[in-house]
C-alpha cells in the first residue's frame, strides 16, 4: 500500500544523497547561446539512458523488507521502466512494467534484459493505470507511478540538486532559471524543490502541453481529444498529477509548447555541438531555447533528460 505523502526539498536531499553513494553524477556542458553562456545537464549518460532512474532508486530503497519480497509493478513507455528494472535487479525486487504495445524497441529490449516481467497495453484503447493497479493489487506488489508519487518526484529532484553544484563550482554561479522536458511534471517538479530561488519552465510537445495549459488556468487541464502524433513517447502523458501540479503552481512555473520540427532540430543540435544522442522528449527543454520561445539568460539550467532513441527515427531527425 502506498504511503501518502508531499515531496519535500529535504527528500530530494536525501535522494541526492542515495543517487551519490551508487551513481557518479552526469556530466554538465556549458555551451554558448546567442553569446550567453547556458548549462546543459546530461541525464541522457545515465547507466538506463535517462533521469528515471534516480526516482527508482530513491523509491524503491524506501521499501522495507516485506514490501520487497512483494515486488513492484510500474507503467511507462520506457525510461520509468528501464529505470525502475534497474533498481529492481540491484536489490534483489521482481518488477513487472506495462508498457504500450508502440513502445520504442529500444526501450522495451532495454526493461526485458534488466530482468523485469513485461505486460503490454494499447495506448489508445486501455487504461495503464487500470491494468497496473489491478496486477499491483492481485500480487500484493507496491505501484510505482513515473510521477504521481513524492519519492520519484524527490527522486528525479536530485539531478537538478547535482547540477547545482557543479554550476557553483564554476563560473556560472547558481541556477537563477531551470528549462526542464515535462510529462507528467516529476522531474520538473522535483527540480522546483531542488531549486527554490530559480524560475521554472516547463517544455512540452505542441498538443500534449497539458502542464502548460493547466499552470496557465490554475487548475488542471487534459490533454484535449484526438492529441496530434509526436515522436515524443517519453512525454505523451494526457493528465498530469495534482501531486507534480500543486509543487509547480506554488512555484508560479509556467511551460511553453515546441513543434515537432523544432525538437528534431534540437536533436541535431545536441549531436553536433555536444556530442550528445538525445532523444526527442530529452531534447525539448533545448528545443524551447533554439527556437526563441524560451530567451537564454546567464544562469540558465537546460536538463536533457533522455537519450534512448529508435535508431531508424533518430537516422531520420539526423537526416532532415
Amino acid at each position: 500500500m502506498t504511503i501518502l505523502r508531499q515531496p519535500t526539498r529535504a527528500g530530494v536531499r536525501d535522494a541526492a544523497e542515495k543517487v551519490a553513494r551508487i551513481l557518479p553524477p552526469t556530466p554538465l556542458f556549458v555551451q554558448d547561446i546567442r553569446g550567453i553562456a547556458v548549462a546543459f545537464k546530461a541525464e541522457s549518460l545515465q547507466p538506463v539512458g535517462a533521469f528515471k532512474v534516480r526516482g527508482a532508486w530513491h523509491r524503491l530503497t524506501a521499501l522495507d523488507d516485506a514490501a520487497r519480497r512483494r515486488g513492484v509493478v510500474a507503467f511507462s513507455s520506457g525510461n520509468h521502466a528501464q529505470g525502475i528494472a534497474w533498481a529492481a535487479k540491484r536489490l534483489g525486487i521482481s518488477a513487472t512494467i506495462v508498457m504500450p504495445t508502440d513502445a520504442p524497441a529500444a526501450k522495451l529490449e532495454g526493461t526485458l534484459a534488466l530482468g523485469a516481467e513485461v505486460v503490454r497495453y494499447d495506448r489508445a484503447t486501455e487504461s495503464r493505470e487500470a491494468i497496473a493497479g489491478q496486477l499491483a493489487e492481485a500480487r500484493g506488489a507496491t505501484l510505482v507511478p513515473s510521477f504521481d508519487d513524492a519519492w520519484i518526484i524527490e527522486g528525479q529532484g536530485s539531478a537538478a540538486l547535482e547540477a547545482a553544484t557543479q554550476m557553483a563550482a564554476t563560473d556560472l554561479g547558481a541556477p537563477t532559471h531551470a528549462v526542464i522536458p515535462c510529462g507528467g511534471g516529476g522531474l520538473a517538479a522535483g527540480t522546483a524543490l531542488a531549486l527554490p530561488d530559480a524560475r521554472i519552465t516547463v517544455v512540452e510537445p505542441e498538443g500534449w502541453d497539458d502542464m502548460r495549459r493547466s499552470l496557465d488556468a490554475s487548475w488542471i487541464e487534459p490533454v484535449g481529444a484526438n492529441p496530434p502524433v509526436t515522436a515524443c513517447d517519453s512525454l505523451m502523458t494526457t493528465r498530469v498529477s495534482p501531486l507534480t501540479f500543486d509543487v509547480l503552481s506554488r512555484r508560479d512555473a509556467r511551460g511553453v509548447a515546441v513543434s515537432e520540427e523544432e525538437t528534431a532540430a534540437a536533436q541535431r543540435w545536441a549531436a553536433e555541438k555536444l556530442r550528445l544522442v538525445i532523444e526527442p522528449g530529452g531534447a525539448v527543454g533545448l528545443a524551447a531555447l533554439l527556437s526563441g520561445k524560451v530567451a537564454p539568460e546567464s544562469g540558465m539550467l537546460v536538463i536533457l533528460s533522455g537519450g534512448n532513441v529508435d535508431i531508424a527515427a533518430y537516422a531520420r531527425a539526423m537526416a532532415a
